[in-house]
């Protein structure tokens, strides 16, 4: 649901089960966000968990049929979540994440499948699926994107669990708050991102993900055109009117 300030507040909301991933979570959060895709009035996304943690990665009995699967069942779970960080990653309306307690395995890679990460001081963050003889796999390409190659190595296959000051420094996280406030503080944050031009944050977004993998020319050369289209909005319009009406 939309609120009155364009935030959609899309919730992990099994705190039993530290808001633990099965299908049927999986398959909501992706719903969910196809939803304010659609939706007009939408400019960002706040993703919380319910509870003390975040998530703290698959649920109990999915890893029990993870273990009795077949290849091709397993192969299409995976693409299950694989899908969902892809429908981030891809998806107009920034993602913010606020991550307190636990955010393991994939509610680790739920944080880092979104554009930013607000970290309450006690949150703490891991892959931990190398203890189970798996694999981080789906969220590697984007965690690769976020920190260095010898720390997501490090993350990877030591499976440790780090701070949210680590995580800070790592370049996983954008901010840590303290734990009295934190909701407040984020609430802040993502009201302050909202208030932003919807157009131009969303063709930053696009563009920003859009050049990855482009040679430095294609990179510009799709930066002018951007650029030349954001000219053309109603948003450019008004604040280059705003700009120009300013006392000097």
């Amino acid at each position: 649901m939309v609120s009155g300030d364009g935030i959609v507040r899309v919730t992990l909301n099994r705190p039993d089960k530290r808001n633990a991933l099965n299908r049927a979570t999986i398959e909501r959060l992706t719903a969910e966000f196809e939803a304010a895709a659609s939706n007009s009035n939408a400019r960002c996304i706040l993703l919380v968990g319910e509870g003390n943690d975040f998530c703290s990665g698959a649920d109990l009995a999915e890893l029990q049929q993870i273990r009795d699967a077949s290849l091709l069942d397993n192969l299409e779970d995976a693409r299950r979540l694989g899908r969902l960080f892809l429908l981030m990653r891809r998806h107009p309306l920034p993602v913010v994440a606020a991550v307190q307690g636990r955010a393991l395995a994939g509610g680790c890679g739920l944080a880092t499948a979104s554009d930013l990460v607000l970290a309450r001081a006690d949150a703490l963050f891991g892959y931990p699926e190398v203890n189970l003889a798996f694999v981080p796999a789906m969220v590697m390409s984007l965690l690769r994107r976020s920190v260095s190659e010898k720390r997501a190595f490090e993350l990877l296959t030591t499976g440790k669990m780090i701070s949210a000051t680590e995580a800070f420094e790592a370049g996983l996280v954008n901010a840590v708050y303290p734990v009295e406030g934190f909701w407040e503080r984020v609430e802040e944050f993502v009201s302050s991102l909202a208030s932003k031009s919807s157009s131009a944050i969303r063709l930053t977004k696009q563009l920003l993900y859009q050049i990855d993998v482009m040679p430095v020319e294609a990179a510009i050369e799709c930066g002018a055109q951007v650029n030349a289209i954001a000219r053309m909005t109603e948003d450019c319009r008004r604040g280059i009117d705003a700009f120009l009406k300013r006392p000097r």
